[in-house]
């Protein structure tokens, strides 16, 4: 045909269409596929893990042996599924924490004792000189150990640490740099609720910077605020908040009343909770124990019902759980011992998971279950990919708190330096300076009757299953700070 300027310009008009027609394609496919995303982030559900510090066992008001007031806990129960054999990886705070951080043993992650000075047991009160070069600000979590905000802020999540971290105060390990967006808390093990200070050093940081602004208010009102300030500021993108409570750990002051400058303050709590406790508990100390206890589960409330007005709740999994079993706080029974040793009420805690029209309400399981499945699971609801070059510890939890399948974990393991322990089956294996023995769990749960002498084959195959597991820990790639390598 020839080509005319008439004919020109009716090809250019068509390409131009088909161009034009090319271009609105491609943009409702983008459009969609953009939508297709946000839809995605938006069904991603949010996490919150709480964290308590030094609360035993027993000591919720649900399970009704204490006079204790935690009725927000008792509704999150009520209304989700409440573990009673769920265990932490150590008897104490810094290696239980690690754990939990990194879903390892605290043998392998390297953090596998407690980041203290010693010197406050001679009541010691550090110059900011003597603290810079203490073993509290200079030793810290591996910086080559991947935590869950790491895993989790690389699925897409805002992350955020409020209360006690205990991972190390020096920069590299802070929050921050720990795959952290957020951070309001204190960096080591525990604090004086008000001053915030930890035997004359001021601890408390917003970021990577220590703060006075809140000197003279309530720790768990910070923590309660803070927790509200990270989970209000940001809607558009899941988020996954870490809150750690250091209550109703004793305060890490030393008492201005006391004659005695070696004397401990205990735990402190505001007056109108500690009130309504006196008279009804043996002591002042375990009032204050019980008022902290009731201030925490006040703060959890606010928290829990700020989900619900804004209609996040029904996105959003809870889990709670005390780092450690009780201390000063009138006793674990039925459980045998308490904090910092290898009895179950040292290492058996509280558990609760609340997710709802995702898992049951008002179950309670005895699966076997411990804190290295939290960072397992969490991946598994956020769909983030887990570390691949280092070996985990830990199994999604949620087919079991459904009752899907019963709790794969069989066997754990503990040791603090001469103080080891074993759980296999039913069977509770322990060995220690304060006393030791094979205990039948399923029939004794309060670790009364030894039964070494009947169970020979028993004791031996629950010391060999340890064995194993030592071994194994030490084949690992070594991680500081503690570790010879």
């Amino acid at each position: 045909m020839k080509t005319t300027p008439n004919n020109l310009a009716s090809s250019l008009s068509r390409c131009l269409a088909v161009t034009r027609a090319g271009w609105l394609v491609l943009l409702v496919v983008i459009s969609h596929a953009d939508a297709a995303e946000t839809a995605s982030a938006a069904k991603k559900p949010n996490i919150l893990l709480i964290v308590s510090d030094d609360q035993g066992w027993p000591d919720l008001g649900c399970i009704g042996t204490k006079p204790l007031r935690t009725p927000h806990l008792d509704r999150l129960a009520a209304e989700g599924v409440r573990g009673t054999s769920f265990y932490v990886t150590w008897p104490a705070c810094t290696p239980s924490r690690g754990s939990l951080l990194t879903g390892r043993y605290p043998q392998r992650n390297g953090l596998y004792d407690m980041i203290r000075n010693d010197l406050v047991n001679f009541g010691h009160r550090y110059t900011a000189e003597e603290y810079a070069v203490s073993p509290e600000m200079t030793l810290g979590l591996d910086p080559r150990e991947r935590t869950l905000g790491d895993v989790l802020r690389g699925a897409g999540y805002r992350t955020g640490m409020v209360g006690k971290w205990d991972m190390g105060q020096a920069r590299r390990y802070l929050p921050l740099q720990r795959g952290f967006d957020f951070f309001y808390g204190h960096g080591n093990n525990g604090i004086d609720y008000y001053t915030h200070e930890r035997y004359g050093v001021h601890s408390m940081f917003a970021g990577n910077a220590r703060t006075e602004a809140d000197k003279g208010t309530y720790a768990t009102d910070l923590f309660r605020r803070e927790a509200l300030r990270f989970i209000r500021d940001g809607k558009e993108t899941p988020w996954f908040l870490y809150l750690a409570f250091n209550a109703p750990h004793g305060a890490s002051s030393f008492a201005s009343d006391q004659p005695d400058e070696k004397a401990h303050t205990g735990v402190q709590a505001p007056e109108k909770y500690v009130a309504p406790y006196r008279g009804q508990v043996a002591s002042e100390r375990l009032a204050q124990y019980c008022g902290a206890v009731t201030c925490m589960d006040d703060a959890i409330g606010e928290i829990l019902a700020h989900l619900r007005q804004t209609g996040q709740a029904e996105n959003t999994l809870v889990v709670f759980f005390s780092d450690n079993g009780g201390s000063g706080n009138g006793g674990n029974a039925p459980l045998r011992g308490q904090k910092s040793t290898m009895w179950e009420g040292g290492l058996r805690v509280p558990f609760i998971a609340w997710w709802p029209n995702k898992i049951p309400a008002g179950k309670i399981t005895d699966e076997f279950l411990t804190s290295l499945e939290i960072l397992p699971t969490f991946a598994s609801v956020a769909g983030a990919k887990l570390p691949k070059d280092v070996p985990l510890d830990g199994f999604d939890l949620l087919a079991v708190l459904r009752g899907e399948q019963s709790s794969p974990r069989t066997e754990m393991f503990w040791q603090r330096r001469g103080d080891k322990a074993a759980r296999v089956g039913q069977w509770k294996w322990v060995e220690s300076e304060k006393g030791g023995g094979l205990f039948d769990l399923s029939a004794d749960l309060g670790e009364k009757h030894d039964l070494s002498a009947e169970k020979p084959d028993m004791l031996q195959q629950v010391r060999s299953r340890f064995a194993t597991w030592r071994a194994k820990m030490d084949a690992t790639e070594p991680r500081g700070p503690f570790r010879d390598y």
